[in-house]
């Protein structure tokens, strides 16, 4: 079966591809290398042995997305194609809801336009609860006023593709809420490569273990957690990967018409800014060099997940640990640098 991969060479994109890959679906990758890197491209075909159909495309540009649709027949897509920094959306939104919002409005009117049936899975977060009131969040926690306006593109992209599944005959939908994914694939050929200064904490605090980055700055120390810092749901990356792939099975097996459902992915713990910071030095015996700052505008205090859900639904559990997750991280910033792991 053919599977469509939109954002495809981005960070879980690119894992989310490989491990389609491994299961036997043939995969089409659409991206428009804002925040990737072509030469992703490769890598998975190093690692899977099988080179995966490219489309350099933004998909706000509609024609150039109709035509990948004329030419193919997808059982399922995966969406992962966004703009995805929480800073750099407080400081542009516009950006953030024309390309967000806009690319996948465009996604969804093709399908709408096709006959055949369309399984779509899409990238969502667990940034749509805002600060829950209640801790682990699950699928019953409220989606409350986000922090900030990534969050917000988020909470109106599953709102419009649960509409979009009622009034469609050939689309069902998976929303995927998951919570902070980190780590590297085993192979150390892909990981996690933002452009400039990073906006996720694992990748600055591996640019600053090798020296890239003078310092680590912890934004906020008097939260109200267990150290002062916030506390995040961390899953490693193959697990995330493997979620969307399940998802995917899933809507494949369901002879439901109109079916649209949403859920968490995460581990079910929730660790500190400073715990996993220690956690890093520990599992690679490296000292960082960090600070503690200001807090941070549209960061939450704490967030992590009850899988019950997707445990029971969709059969898939996080089987990775964390600790592996920031040993392939560092070995893969070693690989970037060309430098010696031992």
């Amino acid at each position: 079966m053919k599977i469509l991969v939109t954002g495809g060479l981005g960070y879980i994109g690119s894992h989310t591809a490989i491990e389609l890959i491994n299961k036997g679906f043939n995969v089409t990758i659409i991206d428009s290398l804002v925040n990737s890197n072509i030469k992703v491209l490769d890598n998975i075909e190093n690692i899977t042995g099988k080179r995966v159909e490219f489309h350099k495309i933004d998909l706000r540009s509609k024609d150039e997305l109709y035509s990948i649709f004329q030419k193919n027949i997808f059982s399922g897509v995966v969406h992962f194609a966004a703009l995805k920094s929480v800073s750099e959306s407080v400081n542009n939104p516009k950006l953030y809801y024309d390309n967000n919002v806009g690319s996948t409005e465009n996604l969804l009117d093709i399908i709408s336009s096709r006959k055949e049936k369309i399984n779509l899975i899409f990238s969502s977060s667990c940034t749509v609860y805002g600060q829950a009131k209640k801790l682990p969040i699950n699928e019953s926690s409220p989606v409350l006023n986000q922090e900030s306006p990534y969050g917000e593109t988020k909470k109106i992209c599953e709102e419009i593709i649960q509409n979009q599944t009622i009034k469609s005959e050939n689309l069902n939908a998976i929303s995927l809420r998951y919570f902070n994914p980190i780590g590297a694939h085993e192979s150390s050929l892909i990981g996690e490569l933002p452009n400039g200064i990073p906006d996720n904490l694992v990748p600055y605090i591996t640019q600053t273990a090798i020296g890239k980055r003078k310092e680590l700055t912890i934004f906020g120390n008097d939260y109200p957690t267990r150290d002062g810092t916030c506390i995040r749901d961390y899953i490693h990356i193959k697990d995330l990967a493997e979620a969307h792939v399940a998802a995917i099975e899933y809507l494949l097996k369901i002879k439901k018409q109109n079916f649209y459902d949403f859920f968490n992915v995460g581990t079910g713990k929730g660790l500190t800014v400073l715990e996993l910071v220690k956690m890093f030095e520990k599992i690679n015996n490296i000292k960082l060099n960090y600070r503690i700052g200001d807090r941070r505008n549209g960061d939450i205090i704490s967030a992590y997940a009850n899988t019950k859900k997707v445990n029971k639904t969709i059969g898939w559990h996080a089987k990775n640990e964390i600790s592996n997750a920031l040993k392939t991280a560092w070995k893969w910033e070693l690989k970037l640098h060309s430098l010696d792991d031992n």
